[in-house]
C-alpha cells in the first residue's frame, strides 16, 4: 500500500512539474512573440495565443480612428465601437486568423495594414465619390517604378522578416515589397496596397480560383496580369458598396458565420444578402431552402380582408350608435311629455272640481266627487268617472288621462297598488293649496327635496319632464291670457323672478352708403327707427338695397363709405358690442346637413345662450322654438345636403330661422326668411316671430311680395326704392293712407305690397306722379334735408319750403373719359381697399355690452368636439372609403417597389411619401373646404373660431393616428423593408400630421377646385425636387425646405441603420450621396410636427383673416 501511495505522489508531481514547465514554455514564447514580433508560432501548442494576440491588437485599432470618424464619417457612423463590433468582432469564430497565419508561418503581422494604409484605402472613396473602383492611387509601395506583385488585386507582401510593424501607426505605412504571397481567405488586398484588411462580418473572403474559360478570378472580377503566366489567383481585392463589391457579400439566400464559410439557408428560414446567421421565418409563411426573404404576403391579405370586413362593417353600420342613442333619448323625451301633459290634465280637472265645490254646486255631485277623490275603494268607482267622460267608451273629455288598460271591475282595481296620478289628487284633496305631487319642474318634489344642492334636475328624463311641464303651463295661461309673453306665462305659473332680455333701439338718421372709388350710392338719406316689440317690414324692388341696409344695420359693410349715423338705445355705440344678443338669418339656408333639426339647434343653443343658464331652461327654449316653428314632427331627422336627401326646403328655412330664435336675442335681422315658403309655412314663421316680439324683441326683416294675411301681419313697413332712398317707413296701417294723400290708390283685389313694388319699379304709372318723385315726397313730408340733385330731377312739386342738403359728396360727372390705364388702376385700388376692409372688419374689437356671459372656449371647445364627432360618425361611409383606398396604395406600392439593398428601400419610401400625402390631403381637404359659410356664420354670432378650429383638428388626429396603421399593414407586409413596424409607423404619423397642416391651409385659403388641385401637384413636385441627385447652393436650400425630403430621409435613416457589418461601406455611400444624416432620425421627426404646427398656426389665421362673406 505505501509502495502504490508513493506510486502516485511521484506521478503527482511529475504532472506538476510537466504543467509548470509547459506554462513557462508558453509564457516565454509569447514574451518573444511581443518582441521578435512572433518568429516562433511553428509551435501548434502557441497558435492559439498567437491569434488572440493579434486578434486583440487589430481590435485596439478603434482608438485611432475616432477622430477622423467623427469628421468625415460621423453621418453614417453614430457609435464608432457598436459599428466597428458589427463589422470586425470575429470574437465567436477566430478560425479564418488562425488559418492565415499557418499558411504564412507567423508572418501575418508583418502582412496587415497598419492604420495609415487603413487610412488611405477608406480616403480613396472620398476622393472618387462613393462607389469605388478597383484599384487607389500611387504611393511609396506601388508607383511606376516599384510594381511588384503584391501590387497586384488579391495579393500582398511583407516587410521583412526582421522589421516591426507598429500597427496603430495612422502617419506613414511602412515599405512592403517582400515576399509577396495570395491574399489570406478572410481577408481582402486591394489594388495598389500591398498589405491584408479582414473582411468585415457578412463578408464571404474565399481564395480565387482561376476560371480558365474567362481568364477571370472566381468569384471575384479581377484578372491575372498579363506577362506573368506563374501568377495566380489571391483573395478578395475590394470591399465597397454593394455595386461595386457585390461579390464580397454573402449571397441571398445563404448566411456566412465566418468569413470563409458559407451555408446554404434551410427551410424555415431566410438568409438575406450580408447575413450572418439565418432567420427563422413566420408562421403561414412559405419559406423553402436557398430563401432570400420571407413572404408574408399571407399576413398582409388576411389583414386586407379583416380590415376591409371592418370598413365594410362600419360602411353599412355606421349610424347605428346615433340611433341608438337618439331613440333613448326620444323614448325619454316622450315620457317626460306624457307625463308632464298627465299631471297638467289632472292639476286642471282638480281645479275645475275645486271651484265647483265652492261655488256650492248640488249635493249629489258633491258627493260623487267627494267618492270620485276619495281615498277609499269603491266598486261604483268606474261609473262614477263617466261624470267627466272616462268610462268605457267615452272620449268626450280630452282633458282626462286615459284609465290604465284592463278589466274596470272594482274587484280587479282592487288588488292593484294605486297610480301615481291617484296618490297626487288625494294629496291635493288633502291639502288643496299644496303643489305637492304635481311640481312640474321635475315630477316630484319628494326626490327633489332630498337632492343635495346642485344636483337637481340630473337626469335626461328630469330634464325633459321640466320643460314639457313649463310648455304646457303657457300653453294653458295662453288660453286665458292671449296677450301676455312666454315670460310672463312662466312668471305667472311658477311665481319666479322672470329673465328679461336687455331691448336694443336702432335708431338711424341720413343713412348714406357709397362704393369706395366709384361713387355709386347703395343707400341714400335713410331715417328711421327700429323699435323693440314690433315686427319690421323691408320691401322694394330688386336693386333698392334692402340687404344692404341690413347689413349697415349689423355693421357688415366693407368696400364703401358709410355717412350718418346709428344710435343704438339712443348712443352712439357700435352694434359689435351687442353680437351675443344680436341674431342674423342669412337669406341663404347656412345650417349643417348631417346633423339632425334637435342637434342643430341644440348646439347653437348652447353656445350662445347664457353660460350660467341650466340645461334645463336651454331644452326648455329648443323645446319652445321647436313646437312654435312646427318642427316637432321632423325634429329627429336629418337636414341633408346636395348629397343626400333630408327635409324640405321650407323645413330647412325654419330651422334657419330657429337657429337665432334659440339663442334668445335683442334684436333679430332676417334676410328674406319667407322666400320659398308656402303660405301656410311663412304665416307659421311670422306667428312665431310675433311671439318673439312680445318678449321685447326688435324684428326686422325683408321680404319679397308677401300675401295680404301676411302683411297685416307686420308692425312696421320700411318701403326702400331704386337707389336706395326710402318711399315710406311707418305703420302699416297707414301706408294706404300715406299713398292715398299722393293720389295713389289700391285697385280693389290687389294685393297693396305688390301695387307700391309696381308703381317702384316702374310698371304701374300714376295719374301725375312719377315713381322718382316718391322718395322726395317722403323726405318732403317729414321735413328731412333733400339733396339738391334730387330736388332738380322732380317735376310739380312745391320745394319752396324744402330743407337743401348742403354738403353731400357727389357722384363723379360724365366728362373726359378715362383711359383704360386709368380705369383699371381704380379697379384694383377699390379690389385693395375692400380687401383691406373685409380684414380690419374681421380684427374689429369691441367692448362687450350685451349683458351675457356666453361659454368659454374650452367649454364651447367641447360642444364644437360634439358636433364634429357626430358630423364624422355620419360620414363614417366616406371614411371607410378613405381607409379601402390606403389599403389598396399600400398594398400595390409595397409590391410594385421591393425593397433595394443599394438605396435601402428609398423608391419604395418615395412612392409612399407621394401617395400618403396626396391620399391624406385630399381627405383633410373636407375638414374646411366645405363648411366656410357656416363658420363665417357663426364666427358673427360671436362663437369661438380658437374652439371650433382645435375640435376640427382634434377629430382629424383620428386619422393621423388610424391611417398610417391602415397603410402599413399592406405596405410593410408587402415590401418587407429591414426596419421595424414602429420605427415606419412613427414616421407616417409625423408625415400625416404635416400634411393635414398643409391640406388646411390650401382648404382655407383656396376655393374647393384648386385646393384639390395643389393638394395633388404639391407633394410630387416637392419629391421631385428633394431626390435631385445634383444640387447646387439655391436647390439645395429649396430641397431643405420640402417636407417630403424629411420624410423620404427619416424613412430611409430607419432602414439604413439597420445594415451593418458588410454593409457598411455601402450605408456610408448611400447617405453621401443623398446627403442624408443617421443621426437626423429625431431632427426629420422634430421638422415634419414643426412644419405641421406651423402650417396650422398659418391655417387658422387665413380663418380669421380671410373670412369668407
Amino acid at each position: 500500500m505505501r509502495n502504490g501511495g508513493m506510486v502516485e505522489i511521484r506521478c503527482g508531481f511529475r504532472v506538476f512539474i510537466g504543467v509548470v514547465w509547459v506554462f513557462l514554455v508558453l509564457s516565454n514564447n509569447v514574451h518573444c512573440l511581443d518582441e521578435q514580433e512572433y518568429k516562433e508560432t511553428g509551435n501548434p501548442a502557441v497558435l492559439p495565443i498567437v491569434t488572440e494576440l493579434i486578434y486583440n491588437r487589430l481590435m485596439n485599432l478603434t482608438a485611432i480612428f475616432d477622430g477622423d470618424v467623427a469628421k468625415r464619417l460621423s453621418f453614417c457612423i453614430k457609435d464608432l465601437d457598436a459599428d466597428w463590433n458589427g463589422a470586425f468582432n470575429f470574437t465567436s469564430n477566430l478560425e479564418f486568423l488562425t488559418t492565415c497565419i499557418r499558411q504564412t508561418k507567423g508572418d501575418l503581422p508583418q502582412r496587415l495594414c497598419t492604420a495609415a494604409e487603413i487610412k488611405f484605402y477608406f480616403n480613396s472613396f472620398f476622393e472618387r465619390g462613393s462607389h469605388s473602383t478597383n484599384y487607389v492611387k500611387l504611393n511609396k509601395n506601388c508607383n511606376l517604378k516599384s510594381y511588384n506583385d503584391g501590387c497586384e488585386p488579391g495579393w500582398a507582401c511583407s516587410v521583412g522578416k526582421d522589421k516591426k510593424v507598429d500597427l496603430k501607426n495612422s502617419k506613414e505605412a511602412p515599405l512592403r515589397t517582400q515576399d509577396c504571397q495570395p491574399c489570406c481567405a478572410g481577408f481582402f488586398c486591394p489594388h495598389g496596397i500591398t498589405c491584408m484588411i479582414p473582411c468585415p462580418l457578412g463578408a464571404y473572403c474565399p481564395v480565387a480560383k482561376l476560371n480558365k474559360t474567362t481568364g477571370i478570378c472566381d468569384p471575384y472580377r479581377y484578372s491575372l496580369p498579363a506577362g506573368k503566366p506563374n501568377h495566380t489567383c489571391g483573395g478578395a481585392d475590394n470591399w465597397a458598396d454593394v455595386a461595386s463589391s457585390g461579390e464580397v457579400f454573402c449571397s441571398a439566400g445563404s448566411y456566412c458565420p465566418t468569413t470563409i464559410k458559407k451555408i446554404p439557408c434551410s427551410s424555415g428560414h431566410y438568409c438575406r444578402t450580408g447575413s450572418t446567421s439565418e432567420k427563422r421565418c413566420f408562421k403561414l409563411t412559405s419559406c423553402d431552402p436557398n430563401t432570400a426573404n420571407q413572404n408574408i404576403h399571407a399576413y398582409g391579405v388576411m389583414l386586407f380582408a379583416a380590415l376591409s370586413t371592418l370598413l365594410l362593417i362600419i360602411y353599412n353600420c355606421s349610424d347605428q350608435v346615433l340611433h341608438t342613442r337618439e331613440r333613448k333619448q326620444a323614448k325619454s323625451r316622450e315620457a317626460a311629455a306624457r307625463s308632464a301633459r298627465e299631471t297638467a290634465q289632472a292639476r286642471e280637472r282638480w281645479k275645475t272640481a275645486k271651484d265647483v265645490a265652492k261655488k256650492g254646486a248640488i249635493g249629489k255631485l258633491q258627493n260623487q266627487l267627494s267618492r270620485t277623490f276619495s281615498r277609499k275603494k269603491s266598486v261604483r268607482q268606474p261609473e262614477q268617472l263617466k261624470i267627466f267622460g272616462q268610462g268605457k267608451g267615452a272620449s268626450d273629455d280630452a282633458l282626462l288621462p286615459p284609465l290604465p288598460p284592463g278589466g274596470t271591475s272594482g274587484s280587479e282595481k282592487s288588488k292593484k297598488e294605486p297610480s301615481n296620478l291617484t296618490k297626487m289628487m288625494r294629496a291635493l284633496e288633502e291639502d288643496p293649496d299644496s303643489h305637492e305631487g304635481f311640481d312640474l319642474e321635475i315630477g316630484d318634489k319628494n326626490i327633489k327635496k332630498h337632492m343635495p344642492k346642485g344636483k337637481q334636475m340630473h337626469t335626461q328624463s328630469q330634464i325633459f319632464k321640466y320643460a314639457y311641464g313649463q310648455l304646457e303651463k303657457e300653453k294653458a295661461m295662453q288660453q286665458q291670457n292671449k296677450n301676455l309673453t312666454f315670460s310672463g306665462v312662466i312668471s305667472m305659473a311658477t311665481d319666479v323672478e322672470i329673465r328679461t332680455r336687455p331691448v336694443i333701439e336702432v335708431a338711424f338718421k341720413d343713412l348714406t352708403i357709397t362704393l369706395k372709388g366709384k361713387n355709386k350710392h347703395l343707400l341714400r338719406c335713410v331715417t328711421g327707427k327700429l323699435m323693440p316689440g314690433r315686427v319690421s317690414a323691408v320691401m322694394g324692388p330688386s336693386g333698392a338695397g334692402k340687404t344692404t341696409f341690413l347689413s349697415a344695420l349689423l355693421g357688415r359693410v366693407t368696400g364703401c363709405t358709410l355717412t350718418g349715423s346709428i344710435l343704438i338705445n339712443g348712443k352712439n355705440e357700435s352694434i359689435h358690442s351687442y353680437k351675443k344678443i344680436v341674431g342674423f338669418v342669412p337669406q341663404d339656408d347656412i345650417v349643417h346637413g348631417n346633423l339632425t333639426v334637435e342637434e342643430n339647434l341644440w348646439f347653437s343653443a348652447r353656445c350662445r345662450l347664457s353660460a350660467d343658464m341650466s340645461k334645463a331652461d336651454k331644452v326648455l327654449v329648443v323645446e319652445r322654438v321647436i313646437e312654435s316653428l312646427g318642427l316637432q314632427a321632423i325634429r329627429d331627422s336629418l337636414v341633408g345636403t346636395v348629397e343626400k336627401r333630408g327635409i324640405s326646403g321650407g323645413q330647412r328655412k325654419r330651422v334657419n330661422v330657429g337657429l337665432e330664435m334659440v339663442m334668445e336675442p335683442s334684436l333679430l335681422i332676417l334676410d328674406e326668411p319667407t322666400s320659398g315658403l308656402d303660405s301656410a309655412s311663412s304665416q307659421l314663421l311670422i306667428k312665431a316671430l310675433r311671439r318673439e316680439a312680445l318678449e321685447g324683441v326688435n324684428i326686422c326683416m325683408v321680404v319679397h311680395t308677401p300675401s295680404y294675411t301676411l302683411f297685416r301681419m307686420f308692425d312696421d313697413l320700411i318701403l326702400l326704392a331704386k337707389g336706395g332712398l326710402t318711399a315710406y317707413h311707418g305703420p302699416v296701417k297707414k301706408v294706404e293712407e300715406y299713398f292715398a294723400g299722393l293720389g295713389i290708390t289700391v285697385p280693389e283685389r290687389v294685393n297693396p305690397p305688390d301695387h307700391f313694388i309696381d308703381i317702384l319699379e316702374g310698371i304701374v304709372k300714376p295719374t301725375g306722379l312719377s315713381y322718382k318723385d316718391l322718395p322726395v315726397r317722403w323726405l318732403l313730408h317729414n321735413g328731412y334735408p333733400v339733396p339738391p340733385d334730387m330736388l332738380q330731377n322732380v317735376s310739380g312739386i312745391d320745394v319752396s319750403k324744402a330743407t337743401v342738403k348742403a354738403t353731400e359728396q357727389k357722384p363723379a360727372a360724365g366728362g373726359t373719359e378715362e383711359s383704360l390705364a386709368g380705369e383699371l388702376w381704380k379697379d384694383v385700388k377699390y379690389n385693395v381697399e375692400v380687401k383691406r376692409d373685409n380684414i380690419q372688419h374681421n380684427f374689429l374689437k369691441s367692448m362687450d355690452l350685451s349683458n351675457r356671459k356666453t361659454p368659454g372656449v374650452s367649454q364651447q371647445y367641447k360642444y364644437f368636439l360634439g358636433r364634429v364627432g357626430k358630423q364624422r360618425l355620419r360620414d363614417a361611409r366616406i371614411q371607410a372609403v378613405d381607409f379601402l383606398i390606403l389599403l389598396l396604395a399600400g398594398a400595390c406600392l409595397g409590391t410594385l417597389a421591393k425593397v433595394s439593398d443599394e438605396t435601402f428601400g428609398a423608391l419604395g419610401y418615395t412612392y409612399t411619401v407621394i401617395g400618403v400625402s396626396l391620399l391624406s390631403k385630399i381627405s383633410a381637404l373636407r375638414s374646411f373646404s366645405l363648411d366656410k359659410l357656416i363658420y363665417s356664420r357663426e364666427r358673427s354670432s360671436g362663437m369661438s373660431s380658437l374652439a371650433y378650429f382645435l375640435a376640427k383638428d382634434t377629430i382629424d388626429h383620428f386619422n393621423t393616428i388610424i391611417k398610417p396603421l391602415v397603410y402599413l399593414s399592406m405596405f410593410y407586409f408587402f415590401n418587407n423593408p429591414r426596419s421595424s413596424f414602429t420605427d415606419n409607423y412613427v414616421v407616417l404619423v409625423c408625415l400625416v400630421y404635416c400634411v393635414t397642416g398643409i391640406a388646411y391651409t390650401f382648404a382655407i385659403f383656396l376655393e374647393p377646385g384648386p385646393a384639390q388641385l395643389w393638394a395633388v401637384l404639391l407633394p410630387v413636385v416637392l419629391t421631385l425636387i428633394a431626390t435631385q441627385e445634383e444640387r447646387n447652393g439655391p436647390m439645395d436650400v429649396v430641397a431643405n425646405l420640402c417636407y417630403t425630403k424629411w420624410a423620404l430621409e427619416a424613412f430611409v435613416i430607419a432602414n439604413a441603420e439597420r445594415y451593418s457589418g458588410v454593409w457598411l461601406i455601402t450605408r456610408c455611400g448611400s447617405l453621401l450621396q443623398s446627403g442624408y444624416d443617421l443621426n437626423d432620425w429625431a431632427l426629420c421627426l422634430i421638422i415634419l410636427v414643426a412644419y405641421g404646427f406651423a402650417s396650422r398656426v398659418l391655417a387658422f389665421f387665413l380663418m380669421v383673416t380671410f373670412q369668407r362673406k
